[in-house]
């Protein structure tokens, strides 16, 4: 009797530990993920660096492009809509990018934001809609760059910079607090795009989040 007496009152006690397991495990996993947040926050911090990586990747795209010798007419050249202008596509994109080299974001951003919006072109349309999305991002503007990764990832699936895209609307749903959201696009980018980096900086964000 004595020991079914001691059994009922261990029994409280054993939950009561379970419970306090259970927090401690919920304390430290959402110590993590307001850690990988906080992560994601530095690294928009760091954007004006991270834009430098990506001008250099641009670069070599560009350089790789015009090593294979595709060559197009002058009115697929000056091919747009409705706007009778003397800049060619590549004019207004080398424009933007030499205001992203100098840091001068608002004039990087209106001519992207130009040739995005009046011109018909394959590469440079869907690199301006990156790098819009990436001043947004740089101006703390989640909505706004959301919808500029969006726009690219939606339009232009097959671009090279798609996947990357895609990771970064992860980055800002994870910011914005949406951390299921975050999770399935991540997991979405993984599976998708197994053999670009974005996948393996969305794999890591992931595990992260285990």
């Amino acid at each position: 009797m004595k020991i079914f007496i001691a059994f009922l009152v261990l029994i409280p006690l054993y939950l009561k530990a379970q419970d306090v397991d259970a927090s401690d495990i919920l304390f430290l996993k959402i110590q993590e993920l307001e850690s990988e947040i906080a992560s994601l926050r530095s690294e928009l911090e760091s954007q004006g660096h991270f834009i430098e990586k990506l001008l250099s990747e641009d670069k070599e795209q560009k350089e790789n492009f015009s090593n294979n010798d595709i060559t197009s007419s002058e009115s697929d050249t000056y091919r747009f809509e409705g706007i009778n202008d003397s800049k060619s596509i590549d004019e207004v994109y080398d424009e933007g990018i030499a205001h992203l080299n100098q840091k001068e974001y608002k004039n990087a951003k209106q001519s992207f934001n130009y040739l995005a919006d009046n011109f018909d072109d394959k590469e440079k349309i869907p690199l301006s809609l990156f790098w819009l999305g990436e001043i947004s991002l740089l101006e703390s503007n989640l909505e706004e760059s959301e919808q500029f990764f969006q726009r690219l990832a939606a339009n232009f699936p097959d671009h090279w910079r798609t996947p990357l895209a895609h990771k970064k609307i992860g980055d800002i749903l994870m910011m914005s607090g949406e951390l299921s959201a975050a999770k399935i696009k991540y997991q979405y980018v993984v599976q998708s795009f197994p053999e670009n980096s974005a996948s393996s900086l969305a794999l890591q964000l992931l595990e992260n989040m285990e």
